[in-house]
């Protein structure tokens, strides 16, 4: 995993041939215990060599969802928790480089997954590409308390290569494995449902970006949905 590329853009740090934070942190098995019971139960159904992350737990506590990562990308898995059963739910087509990756409905049977978009543009090679124009910087001499960031954005080729690894669609899952579209693609930062389930605020960023602090420190937009996909 140390030898696997990797992006620095805007404070993030991203394999760009998997689509999620080169520095995520993986469990490979997964058991199941009550608290009456003296040993584990093994989950069935889990992936062949199986790198798990961002576990979700559905509204009623009866599963969890979680991202495994292949060699070739991510994927929505799902955890029966009574079954201590594990099951596939989308292909390798997941973006997790930035923000909430996957939101559970209400009703325990659907989710909200971020996807890589269908007109993503291959990223520039910034170590080959030779750039169309200067990299610019104005200082006007004042002085400013602002703190320091690491992995910044430096060059309009960084900008693109950050808005396409940014820019996901949003899809409806269900528990069953059907796919409907939600949102179109965008540069989808946070999914969050309201507590009764029946609404969802969506954080866009906008442009420009910044070469002076990191993706959570942009330009961004609040819009609410209902549950439904209704602005």
């Amino acid at each position: 995993e140390l030898s696997e590329t990797e992006l620095r853009l805007a404070g993030l740090r991203i394999n760009p041939v998997t689509n999620i934070g080169s520095r995520t942190r993986y469990y490979t098995n997964l058991k199941v215990k009550k608290t009456s019971d003296k040993d584990a139960k093994q989950v069935s159904g889990l992936p062949e060599d199986a790198r798990l992350s961002s576990f979700r737990w559905s509204p009623d506590e009866s599963m969890m969802a979680c991202l495994n990562t292949t060699k070739t990308g991510v994927e929505v898995w799902v955890l029966n928790i009574k079954e201590a059963k594990a099951t596939k739910l989308t292909g390798a087509n997941v973006n997790a480089n930035m923000g909430s990756t996957i939101s559970w409905f209400n009703d325990n049977e659907h989710l909200l997954v971020k996807m890589l978009p269908s007109d993503r543009k291959p990223l520039i090679d910034t170590d080959i590409a030779v750039p169309t124009g200067p990299t610019i910087s104005v200082s006007d001499g004042a002085k400013a308390q602002n703190r320091t960031y690491q992995d910044l954005l430096k060059t309009p080729n960084d900008e693109f290569n950050f808005e396409q690894l940014a820019r996901s669609e949003i899809k409806k899952v269900s528990i069953n494995g059907n796919v409907e579209n939600f949102l179109a693609a965008d540069m989808y930062r946070g999914v969050n449902f309201s507590p009764n389930g029946e609404y969802i605020m969506v954080t866009t960023i906008k442009r420009p970006f910044s070469y002076l602090v990191t993706y959570s420190r942009f330009p961004s937009e609040n819009t609410i949905y209902t549950a439904t996909g209704n602005k």
